[in-house]
């Protein structure tokens, strides 16, 4: 075992968040009708892809019944239905859908990680779980400092959270932080730190964020990680 594979066991045993873990296992235990015969993941999820990976893509938290119910991040619902398309259509991805944890789907020098690990109700977690998480976030970006040159972060929560996790694992920040903007580009010490809109139903069903948007952010990073076609 690998110590990235060592960091996301230990992540899908966390507790810390007594909100967090009644809510997950509240959904476990309920279901949605539409997967009642399933069981459900239930557990904070952990990070998904490559140890050696170029490009690391940071979320906002698993959806309720999407990576709480299957275990993989942005696997079993809208969201990841628009993110993973896009992976496949510039080549970084082995097949346009996530659906399950044995559906065979390979990420090619990407990883999908979120600073939140467990489901959080109304998809909002708080600032304090947010904080509680981070230690999570600041060790996987330590263990993944060799190879990676390139973060896209989908939103502004996530934007938060990710600028002072990089600081804690040794990259230098700006002072005062860049804002969050989607197409927002920051140098930070060899990496390229990009802004996405995040692919959320509402940001999607709205247009705000189009697949040929998203493409051209994962395209740019892509190719400043040394990646895709």
């Amino acid at each position: 075992m690998d110590a990235l594979d060592d960091l996301d066991l230990r992540v899908s045993g966390c507790r810390a968040c007594p909100r967090l873990v009644d809510w997950r296992e509240e959904v476990a235990r309920t279901k949605r009708a539409a997967f009642a015969g399933q069981t459900y993941w239930g557990r904070p999820v952990p990070g998904f892809g490559p140890p050696d990976a170029r490009l690391l893509i940071v979320g906002l938290a698993p959806a309720a019944h999407g990576g709480n119910r299957t275990g993989r991040m942005f696997t079993g619902d809208r969201s990841g239905d628009v993110l993973y398309q896009a992976l496949y259509d510039i080549g970084l991805a082995s097949q346009p859908t996530s659906v399950a944890l044995d559906d065979g789907l390979e990420l090619y020098g990407v990883r999908v990680t979120a600073p939140v690990h467990c489901a959080p109700p109304a998809n909002k977690p708080t600032p304090g779980e947010r904080e509680t998480c981070r230690p999570w976030l600041v060790q996987e970006l330590r263990l993944l400092r060799p190879t990676v040159r390139a973060v896209v972060v989908l939103g502004a929560f996530g934007w938060q959270a990710t600028l002072p996790a990089l600081a804690e694992a040794g990259w230098r920040v700006p002072r005062p932080r860049p804002a969050f903007g989607h197409g927002v580009r920051v140098e930070l010490d060899g990496l390229e730190l990009l802004g996405c809109f995040h692919v959320s139903q509402r940001n999607t069903f709205t247009g705000k964020l189009t697949p040929a948007m998203l493409r051209e952010v994962l395209s740019t990073a892509a190719q400043a990680a040394g990646l895709g076609r």
